[in-house]
């Protein structure tokens, strides 16, 4: 079931001229339920001008600053980080779920790692709670962040970073590059290319010591950077990443419209939420399980419905399905099962999905 609870914002101010960052107050009762690591985000829902809107937003803070906080940058023309950023006030109350997502790995205070990490702007937020997270839970282990933004006005959190590598001195080296602001130093000017990528591996960067990556940002830039490093000799198993999605590949074009022609009506589908079990029949006004399920009377978690948060996971128990496309879950996931209902298409005529994963 889709539960949200009530939270009131406890604060909001703006990091930058487009990027508020938002406070959540969470009661002490529902202090178990929305205990989170490193890289989760929250799923945000409101109405909207008649609308209900709901968007995911990683969680910037770190699990040991006991706080919930996300940074919301607004987009032209995007709804629900409008109203954030023009609308949103101290005191209001929001609709908010518990934290979610897999991004990130355990926290060992025994560790010896050395971390990497690339970011595009608002793609920080879950690279700051990781961070933060590693470098306080770990005192052996050591960050670099590589971090690209189209000004230094522009840089999300810079002050806080700068804090963070004084306190840190020797353990967190930050280096930003500026695609819209000539920088002294011309490898720091622009995005990141093959020369760049060639300097950084032969001078910042150790690949045989690396321990994990993590990058957050626009599609391109993350597979263009994730592949660079995996050519260069880092296992893939150690590269993470979460996306921007800023268009479909020719791949997933293709597969949209063979899938458009899937025969989904009369489908029988059963979905199990917290436990119980929700028959439906599928009809032809809707491809993929979860707006049909949601048109059936079923209450389940979504929020982008574009493929990318995760909030809508589920497992296949039974029957076959297949996704449109694909940004959230990581090939060990898709192995055991996991789909992204909102992209789900049924290709048998019995699919039964369990929500509780």
């Amino acid at each position: 079931m889709a539960q949200f609870h009530k939270l009131t914002i406890e604060d909001i101010y703006k990091e930058t001229d487009d990027c508020s960052v938002v406070t959540f107050a969470v009661p002490e009762n529902l202090h178990s339920d929305f205990k989170f690591h490193q890289g989760q985000h929250l799923t945000l829902r409101a109405d909207i001008d008649g609308e209900d809107v709901r968007r995911s937003y990683s969680l910037c803070s770190s699990p040991f600053e006991k706080k919930w906080q996300v940074a919301i940058k607004q987009i032209p023309g995007g709804k629900f980080s409008t109203y954030v950023n023009e609308q949103l006030t101290s005191g209001q109350v929001i609709d908010v779920m518990v934290p979610s997502g897999t991004f990130g790995v355990e926290v060992n205070k025994d560790a010896s790692k050395n971390y990497l990490f690339f970011a595009a702007g608002s793609g920080i937020t879950p690279v700051m709670s990781m961070i933060k997270t590693h470098l306080k839970a770990e005192p052996n282990s050591t960050c670099k962040l590589f971090y690209v933004n189209k000004t230094a006005k522009s840089i999300i959190f810079k002050e806080e970073l700068e804090q963070l590598r004084n306190t840190y001195f020797g353990r967190l080296e930050i280096y930003y590059f500026l695609t819209q602001e000539k920088r002294d130093i011309d490898l720091f000017n622009g995005r990141f290319d093959d020369d760049k990528m060639a300097v950084l591996t032969k001078v910042f960067i150790d690949v045989p010591d690396t321990s994990e990556v993590f990058l957050c940002g626009p599609e391109k830039m993350v597979y263009y950077v994730s592949n660079y490093l995996i050519e260069a000799g880092l296992p893939k198993e150690l590269v993470h990443y979460e996306l921007f999605v800023t268009g479909l590949t020719e791949e997933d074009i293709k597969r949209q419209e063979r899938l458009a022609k899937q025969n989904v009506e009369g489908v029988e589908v059963i979905i199990i939420d917290g436990g119980k079990e929700f028959l439906f029949t599928m009809t032809k006004d809707y491809d993929n399980i979860l707006d049909a399920a949601l048109n059936a009377g079923a209450d389940l978690p979504f929020a982008c419905k574009g493929g990318v948060c995760s909030t809508c996971k589920c497992k296949v128990k039974d029957g076959d399905v297949e996704m449109k496309i694909n940004y959230a879950l990581e090939e060990d996931e898709v192995a055991q099962n996991l789909v992204l209902s909102c992209q789900a298409v049924p290709t048998t005529q019995k699919v039964v999905v369990d929500f509780d994963v």
